[in-house]
């Protein structure tokens, strides 16, 4: 059975689901996105973040029956952060408004959520890293997918996605504190901060329709995932950034203090006191920066555990499963219970 097939009745019954959908100029498209998800979800509610677009997005929106709310700081982050704080709902899906994403592929991910007992589904793009609508999105993709490999683990292979699904525990958990289009990298880096269950689906991924650009900056955006990259290791990973500090000031201590300690041991003369002078501050850096990596590592492992705490006291989704078992077991006590007490001659009597 495909998910089109799935997606003619009520997919999902008992989920509160939300389609969340952030869009900056996003006319050319919206409208069909909208249509598509009501096809594939036709129970779940259809929200469009509006983030200042200038053109029809929030008019087609509203045509295609979505409900419209707008986000006046600009910036992917802050569109994300306002959904997240703003709609309540068991789970919710979360694509661009660009049309690049199938709608159908929603009854996966959010079955995913239910079937593995996950609190966020990643729709990995097929080939985005050979080809990403632009040559230079591709080979960025590769650098940056690769770069948190080696910084933060092995957990996602595309953590650029914009295609999700979350269940109401991790929405509420998640700090979402980035501004732009590094949002999905401060995802993944939570997830695998807190050990939380996700998956991985592999899904096409398509490319943008005539009229509607692509909203990314190569250079930019680049540099702006850097900064958010050096900032989500020295928060998670306090002991390794202040430690690479460290290690650099400490060896350029050592190379000026090389000449000098030769030239005492030749001479017991120090003739370049200046040089010795700084090569002594920056060890000294060195030291404190070491000292402050293991100060920031102990906070950021107490931080981990408040948020694990806080992870911990939302409620994990129901499968739907679960949900029958439970009734089925209730059913079957309460019907049990009615038989023993038809059969007790005491009831009888008391019947009678």
């Amino acid at each position: 059975m495909t998910a089109s097939d799935l997606a003619t009745d009520a997919t999902f019954p008992g989920l509160d689901i939300a389609v969340v959908l952030p869009c900056y100029n996003e006319g050319a498209t919206i409208g069909a996105v909208v249509r598509g998800f009501r096809t594939a979800l036709p129970e779940a509610r259809i929200c469009v973040f509006d983030n200042n677009s200038s053109d029809r997005t929030a008019v087609e929106a509203r045509i295609a029956g979505a409900e419209v709310i707008r986000e006046e700081r600009q910036g992917k982050g802050h569109v994300v952060r306002r959904m997240f704080a703003d709609i309540d709902a068991d789970v919710y899906v979360m694509a661009d408004g660009d049309g690049t994403y199938d709608p159908r592929d929603a009854v996966d991910l959010v079955r995913a959520l239910v079937t593995e007992r996950a609190d966020m589904a990643v729709g990995v793009r097929r080939n985005v890293t050979v080809d990403a609508g632009r040559s230079g999105h591709a080979l960025g993709n590769r650098l940056f997918n690769g770069l948190y490999r080696r910084l933060f683990g092995p957990d996602f292979s595309d953590v650029f996605s914009g295609y999700r699904a979350f269940t109401r525990r991790f929405v509420k958990s998640f700090p979402a504190v980035s501004h732009g289009f590094e949002i999905e990298t401060e995802m993944a880096v939570h997830a695998g901060q807190l050990h939380i269950p996700t998956v991985e689906l592999p899904l096409d991924y398509g490319r943008r329709v005539e009229g509607a650009p692509s909203k990314l900056r190569t250079f930019r955006d680049g540099f702006r995932i850097l900064m958010m990259f050096a900032m989500l290791v020295k928060e998670t990973r306090p002991s390794l950034f202040f430690g690479a500090l460290s290690g650099l000031f400490a060896a350029a201590s050592v190379v000026l203090a090389l000449p000098i300690f030769a030239t005492y041991v030749e001479t017991g003369l120090v003739p370049r006191l200046p040089t010795a002078l700084l090569s002594t501050g920056l060890m000294i850096l060195a030291a404190l920066l070491a000292t402050a990596g293991l100060i920031l590592d102990s906070l950021a492992r107490a931080r981990v555990e408040q948020k694990r705490t806080l992870y911990l006291s939302i409620p994990a989704l129901k499968r739907r499963e679960d949900a029958t078992e439970a009734a089925t077991a209730a059913n079957l006590a309460a019907l049990r219970d009615l038989l023993r007490r038809l059969d007790d001659p005491s009831d009888r009597r008391k019947a009678g």
